[in-house]
C-alpha cells in the first residue's frame, strides 16, 4: 500500500526529524504508524499522521505501563498507532521519547499535569493593558525553563499601554537575555517578526492568562479564524476561557502552533532545592558583582549572569528572584 515505511515528507510538517524516526524504528516493524496527537478528549485522542487524521484510543497495555496521567499522550506527543481493523477504533501503543514538556501541577491536586510536549519555542503572551503582571509572567518563565523549551515573552496590546517604555523596561528587567517582542495581535503590527520562531519547522506553543490575546494571535499566525475570540472586561482586561482544550494547529508557513486555555493559578510541578523565596544563592553571587546596585541585567561585571552563563546557576533561579523582588522604577 505505501512505496515507503511512511510520507516523510508530509510528518516533516508536524515536526519529524532523523532522530525520531530512529525511535520509532522498533514500532515500524510491529505495523505501527507514527503521528502527532494534535488534540486530546475525555474519552479518546485525534492523532495526525501522514496520511490521515484519526480518532484513536489508549491500549490497556500503555494504561497501565503509566506511573501518574502526564506520562499518558498529550498535545504535541509523537506516537505509534495501530491502524484500525474493520469497524474498531485506532490505539495508540507507545508514546516516543520527548524532547520538552510544559508540565504543571493539577488545578486543586497534588498531582502533575501535562501542557504540551515536544515544544520547541514557548510565546509567553501577556497584554499590556490590566493583564500585565510581572509576578505572573515570572512564573510562565519558570514553568518554561523547567520544560527545556525556549521561552520568548511576547508583549500583546501595544496600542493600549498605560506606559509601553517602562513596561517594558520591566520585562527585561525580569528576564534579562529573554527575547522579547511587543505586538498587536488584532492589528498585525509586529507580528511579522515572530515568524521567524517556526523556522525549521518548529513547534511554538502560546501560554498565558485569560485576555491575553492568545487566541486572536494563534488566528492571526495561521492565517484564518481557527479560535473564536472575545472581548476583555473593561474594568480589568480579563477575558473568558474562549480556548476550552489545547490544540495544535500545523501552519500553511511551516510549523506547528499550539493554543492552550487561559491559565491565571499557575504552579510548577516538580521537586526543588530549596524554598521558592529563599534566594539566598542569588544574594551570595550579587555581592561578587562589580556594581552594589546590580540589576542582573545588562551591567558589566555581573556575577549572577556570569554564574548562569557557566551553567553553576539555573536562569529559573534568576527570573523567579526577579519577579519576587521588582524594583521600583
Amino acid at each position: 500500500m505505501y512505496d515507503r515505511p511512511y510520507n516523510v515528507s508530509t510528518l516533516a510538517a508536524l515536526g519529524w526529524n532523523e532522530a525520531r524516526a530512529s525511535c520509532f524504528a522498533p514500532y515500524l516493524a510491529q505495523g505501527l504508524r507514527p503521528g502527532r496527537v494534535v488534540s486530546e478528549h475525555r474519552t479518546h485522542f485525534q492523532v495526525t499522521t501522514a496520511d490521515a487524521e484519526l480518532s484513536a484510543e489508549l491500549s490497556g497495555r500503555l494504561r497501565n505501563a503509566a506511573d501518574q496521567r502526564s506520562d499518558l499522550p498529550g498535545v504535541g506527543d509523537f506516537v505509534a498507532v495501530r491502524p484500525s481493523l474493520a469497524d474498531g477504533p485506532a490505539t495508540v501503543e507507545a508514546v516516543l521519547p520527548r524532547t520538552s514538556a510544559l508540565i504543571r501541577q493539577a488545578s486543586g491536586e497534588n498531582r502533575p499535569q501535562l501542557i504540551a510536549s515536544n515544544v520547541d519555542v514557548v510565546f509567553i503572551v501577556t497584554g499590556l493593558d490590566g493583564d500585565y503582571n510581572l509576578a505572573r509572567i515570572g512564573r510562565f518563565l519558570a514553568l518554561v525553563h523547567e520544560s527545556r523549551a525556549e521561552p520568548v515573552i511576547v508583549a500583546n496590546k501595544v496600542d493600549v499601554a498605560d506606559d509601553l517604555a517602562s513596561q517594558l523596561a520591566g520585562l527585561r528587567d525580569l528576564a534579562p537575555g529573554v527575547a522579547l517582542e511587543a505586538i498587536n495581535a488584532r492589528s498585525g503590527s509586529g507580528v511579522e517578526a515572530i515568524e521567524a520562531y517556526f523556522k525549521g519547522d518548529r513547534t511554538v506553543a502560546l501560554v498565558g492568562s485569560s485576555g491575553a490575546g492568545k487566541s486572536t494571535l494563534t488566528n492571526r499566525l495561521l492565517g484564518y479564524d481557527a479560535q473564536a475570540t472575545q472581548d476583555v472586561r473593561d474594568h480589568d482586561s480579563r477575558g473568558r476561557h474562549t480556548t476550552t482544550h489545547r490544540q495544535l494547529f500545523v501552519r500553511r508557513k511551516g510549523g506547528c502552533l499550539i493554543d492552550t486555555p487561559g491559565m491565571r493559578g499557575l504552579e510548577s510541578w516538580g521537586p526543588t532545592e530549596r524554598p521558592s523565596d529563599d534566594f539566598s544563592d542569588i544574594a551570595a553571587l550579587a555581592g561578587e558583582c562589580r556594581f552594589r546596585d546590580c540589576a542582573h541585567a545588562t551591567e558589566p561585571g555581573c556575577a549572577v549572569r556570569a554564574a548562569i552563563s557557566s551553567g553553576a546557576l539555573d536562569p529559573a533561579r534568576l527570573t523567579a528572584y526577579t519577579a519576587a523582588h521588582p524594583r521600583r522604577r
